[in-house]
């Protein structure tokens, strides 16, 4: 459905995007992954038009994206951008005529439909300005998706949500890729790309360092990673031979182990020092892909 051919991004003589190619299948969700300053809303940007790429092609439906093909594309920006005078009703029935949907009985059911969706009912003759930071996010959210598009591109939706609102958002993409919709999403929170991407690309400083699926990046890393919890303190595991790199987590660490190592010493190790209440063999997760492949682009650069 969307296809990014080499493009390319200088601002002031710094280069913002490096020759980024990518490709959106329908009905798909698809991250684009990265810390801040990556690239990842230049990307975004260029793709909507609001600027223009120096050099590459962008393509939609296998032809270069018109003003026409926008009208089917939801797009929710990081900088959020509502009236905050207006009532939420009206919000949302302004920005739905913007994108070219009739007023009247249907337009009115998929505005109740998502607001009580997002139990924001009760503030749809409230004004903007009446919301929370989270209840802002929510309303636009549905300002994205109300003129039932074919691919909505979402710059870091989960910003501002508190973890109740997050899983609803996960929950909504599942049912709108289940739906046929296509969904480009930016994030630096790797645990809600891995629960719902099909697809990923980890972007940083403007150039891919990876993509693919997800499902295939992951078995070719192997069962490599071994998953520890324990209530006592760990010991220093880097120390440790056999160690590649270690994730720490409240409870828990996960330790990327190096080809050829079972684990076993390092158990052997760990019992006789804490006890351990879990230990999983697994492929990495995501969290940690990316924190070994941003590593090595770190020292790298």
């Amino acid at each position: 459905m969307l296809e990014l051919q080499e493009l390319k991004k200088d601002f002031e003589g710094v280069r913002a995007v490096d020759s980024l190619s990518l490709s959106l299948k329908r009905s798909g969700i698809f991250g684009l992954l990265g810390p801040n300053g990556a690239g990842k809303s230049t990307t975004i940007r260029m793709i909507l038009q609001i600027i223009m790429a120096d050099s590459g092609k962008i393509l939609f439906d296998g032809r270069p994206i018109t003003s026409a093909d926008r009208e089917r594309i939801g797009y929710l920006p990081e900088e959020r951008g509502l009236y905050p005078k207006m009532k939420c009703g009206e919000t949302l029935e302004y920005f739905a005529r913007l994108k070219s949907v009739e007023p009247g009985e249907n337009l009115n059911r998929r505005i109740d439909y998502w607001l009580d969706r997002f139990q924001l009912s009760e503030y749809k003759n409230r004004k903007v300005d009446d919301l929370s930071k989270g209840m802002g996010q929510k309303l636009q959210f549905i300002v994205t998706l109300l003129h039932d598009p074919d691919l909505l591109i979402l710059d870091e939706p989960f910003s501002g949500l508190d973890p109740l609102s997050q899983n609803l958002i996960l929950e909504i993409l599942t049912e709108l890729k289940r739906d046929g919709k296509t969904i480009l999403f930016s994030t630096h929170i790797m645990d809600h790309a891995e629960k719902i991407c099909d697809e990923i690309c980890i972007i940083n400083r403007g150039a891919q360092i990876l993509s693919g699926r997800l499902s295939d990046i992951k078995s070719s890393r192997g069962n490599n990673t071994l998953y520890l919890e324990s209530e006592q303190d760990f010991p220093r595991l880097e120390d440790i031979p056999g160690v590649q790199s270690v994730l720490s987590f409240p409870r828990g660490r996960e330790i990327m182990l190096e080809q050829g190592n079972d684990g076993q010493q390092l158990l052997k190790t760990l019992l006789e020092q804490i006890s351990i209440q879990r230990f999983e063999f697994k492929a990495p997760s995501l969290h940690a892909i990316y924190s070994e492949l941003l590593g090595a682009d770190h020292e790298k650069q």
